[in-house]
């Protein structure tokens, strides 16, 4: 007898709970409020919608340009790296390259990083003809967007840290084809002493 009483309980209980609860939002739903793109009599041009005022940036965007921005020009990849490059620049990206670039390129970008040890679809080589010839303007974009097997890092580089890399790819290259008639003339006997 008294299981059913508590049986009764719970039923009433479970029908007046959902009434109870919207009761307690009535009152935000019911309020003056615009949805997106109504029509309004506040403003002049009749759009609840705002438009955005102009030379506004978005949170995380700067105002630097395709040149910089996308690695483009009028569509076309930019030939040169259109920011300074400096001794800073090229620390700052071997340390990105060291961080996000080599467990898939390896520490010297000929594609021997963890990733292909592991058995994975094998990186690019930094140092191929195709690579080696591409502009930095391409070079950018993928590291901006992805490529292929390879995740974008757009989120994890800014716009100064994704030319770095390029940069220090750029450096990478040279190196690995540099003759010793590359090295400044003053520094060429430092280099013949440590053989």
């Amino acid at each position: 007898m008294n299981s059913g009483r508590h049986f009764a309980g719970a039923i009433v209980l479970l029908v007046l709970l959902p009434w109870f609860c919207a009761g307690c939002r009535h009152d935000m739903w019911q309020q003056a409020k615009y949805r997106p793109l109504d029509a309004s009599t506040f403003f002049a041009d009749g759009r609840s919608a705002r438009p955005i005022p102009a030379n506004t940036l978005t949170f995380d965007g700067t105002d630097q340009g395709d040149a910089i921005e996308q690695g483009t020009t009028k569509g076309v990849f930019v030939a040169s790296i259109p920011i300074p490059v400096d001794r800073a620049l090229l620390e700052r990206g071997h340390e990105r390259f060291d961080i996000y670039c080599t467990p898939c390129h390896g520490l010297v970008g000929d594609g021997n990083g963890m990733i292909a040890k592991r058995g994975f679809i094998q990186p690019a080589d930094l140092h191929s003809e195709r690579v080696r010839h591409a502009p930095p303007g391409y070079l950018y974009g993928v590291v901006a967007n992805g490529y292929g097997a390879m995740p974008d890092y757009r989120d994890e580089l800014s716009v100064r840290d994704r030319w770095a890399v390029v940069a220090y790819v750029r450096a990478l290259e040279l190196s690995r084809d540099a003759t010793l008639q590359d090295v400044p003339a003053d520094q060429q006997a430092a280099l013949g002493k440590t053989k």
